[in-house]
């Protein structure tokens, strides 16, 4: 659902390519057989450390030093018994320099980026349950950078067999922090919204199972992991056909990546390594979900506590709170409202007509505003998307608290009178928020909690949840189901605030 709102003015998306790339037969450090790559190696290299300045600028890392560096300590782990340190790894891979990132996002999500950039959100070390499933997941992208999969969609591309179909999570469509394109450049776009294919994917797991095997994990623990992913699909309805899907379905792979580890253990590799209680004082005290800080919407109301301002959410509207934008969007997809900071003008009347003063709008009607004793600025303008589309569109700025804060409004030109009102809604109600337990609200935290005796799941889980949190949330968090059993003395995971 999120990928399908940029599909009115960011339409252009569609047709970016890797304009640097340029088709090249290299040889693969995994198999060792000349494979078709978009990129040489030194590119790929340079890439990665480019996108990686900006992924960290968009999306902010995790700040938990003792986190970092555990995930950093276990990621190189596996490099070490990785592609790019065998014997016959050509020279070029060698010794390459992996780097591994914990984002701050709640997102369940892992990806990597050509040349070794490794990144985990803190929402999928949260919904891991022990060391061994994570060096399943480091692992398998570890397999993506070795085995060099986004220069092969990119030489596939060159010949025009790809499109770009959004976000994923280790190949599942699970809710891809898709509002932060709108900041990154078209190559890190690109990355991002690359698609590997089915057999990438499952390249991709084989390569998993088989680095943290060799590192001595119980690798079959990945394919819980999986299920976890199943059950989060599920529950947000994003549940599709395998056949309809780019990925391999993951139900498939929890199946799999057990059935692939009993065939490492059967070579006589030692996977024994579980790691669950080191694992989870780890994570005792990380943030869970959206961070309220930063934005939350209670009562059809967005409310931000840091910079004391609310706005409301149109009936009929979703929010999407990005660290560059926060984005409603409407049912049907065709009316859309950002709302972003203006960090470059000094004035609401600024922002606006630097806004319109670009190369295809086209003013139709500017004036001067006041919106709740704030001063404001409006214009009415015209645009045209790349594919003809003819858009209507309106800018108001609002001067609040020593900020300049702009809202652009767009639908279609035929549409924009439908909508007209929700905007108007939007933009009319912005204020500053009075509401101490607004302005006060702390983040959820997972806390770990023993189980002081043997009873069910739900027994275990507190009478009242925050920020909207739901029984079954707080079981797929634990891989556990609500009526399961849990023994006395186990460790699980409780968001409080």
């Amino acid at each position: 659902m999120k990928s399908g709102y940029f599909k009115i003015i960011y339409i252009a998306l569609a047709a970016i390519i890797f304009n640097a790339a340029c088709v090249s037969f290299q040889t693969s450090p995994v198999s060792g057989n000349k494979r078709a790559y978009g990129y040489s190696w030194e590119q790929e290299l340079q890439i990665g450390a480019e996108a990686d300045q900006e992924i960290i600028a968009q999306y902010g890392l995790y700040e938990d030093a003792s986190l970092t560096t555990y995930v950093e300590q276990l990621g190189h782990e596996l490099v070490e018994v990785s592609h790019f340190n065998r014997e016959d790894t050509p020279e070029q891979y060698q010794n390459t320099e992996f780097t591994f990132r914990v984002l701050n996002s709640p997102v369940v999500n892992a990806f990597a980026l050509p040349g070794g950039y490794v990144y985990v959100t803190r929402g999928l070390l949260s919904h891991l349950e022990n060391e061994a499933q994570l060096m399943v997941v480091l692992g398998h992208e570890i397999g993506h950078v070795a085995a060099r999969h986004a220069s092969q969609r990119a030489a596939e591309q060159q010949i025009g067999q790809l499109a770009i179909i959004g976000g994923a999570v280790l190949g599942e469509s699970l809710g891809f922090d898709g509002g932060n394109i709108l900041q990154l450049s078209s190559q890190t776009a690109q990355l991002l919204f690359l698609s590997y294919s089915r057999d990438d994917e499952r390249e991709s797991d084989k390569l998993g199972v088989e680095y943290s095997a060799m590192d001595g994990y119980a690798a079959s623990e990945g394919g819980e992991f999986f299920t976890s992913l199943k059950r989060i699909s599920e529950k947000a309805g994003h549940n599709i056909p395998s056949h309809l899907s780019s990925h391999p379905d993951p139900g498939e792979r929890e199946q799999n990546i057990p059935r692939m580890a009993a065939e490492w253990e059967a070579k006589g590799y030692e996977m024994a390594k579980v790691d669950r209680g080191e694992f989870l004082e780890m994570l005792d005290g990380m943030m869970y979900g959206d961070n309220p800080r930063e934005g939350f919407v209670q009562n059809s109301t967005f409310f931000h506590p840091d910079l004391g301002f609310r706005f409301p959410v149109p009936d009929a509207f979703t929010l999407y709170n990005q660290k560059s934008a926060v984005m409603l969007v409407n049912e049907s997809q065709d009316a859309i409202v950002q709302f972003t900071i203006d960090s470059e003008n000094s004035s609401a009347q600024a922002s606006v007509q630097a806004f319109i003063g670009q190369d295809g709008v086209n003013a139709i009607e500017q004036f001067g505003a006041n919106i709740n004793g704030n001063e404001a600025y409006k214009a009415i303008a015209a645009a045209q998307t790349e594919d003809g589309t003819e858009l209507k569109l309106d800018i108001t700025a609002v001067e609040f608290e020593g900020a300049i804060y702009r809202f652009l409004s767009y639908s279609t030109t035929a549409q924009f009178d439908v909508y007209s009102d929700a905007f108007a809604e939007v933009t009319s109600s912005f204020r500053k928020v009075t509401d101490s337990s607004i302005l006060n609200v702390k983040p959820v935290r997972i806390k770990l909690k023993r189980a002081a005796s043997t009873t069910s799941f739900a027994n275990l889980l507190p009478a009242q949840l925050p920020m909207g949190i739901e029984p079954l949330d707080i079981a797929i968090l634990n891989q556990v189901e609500l009526n399961e059993t849990i023994e006395s003395g186990t460790l699980i995971k409780i968001p409080v605030q």
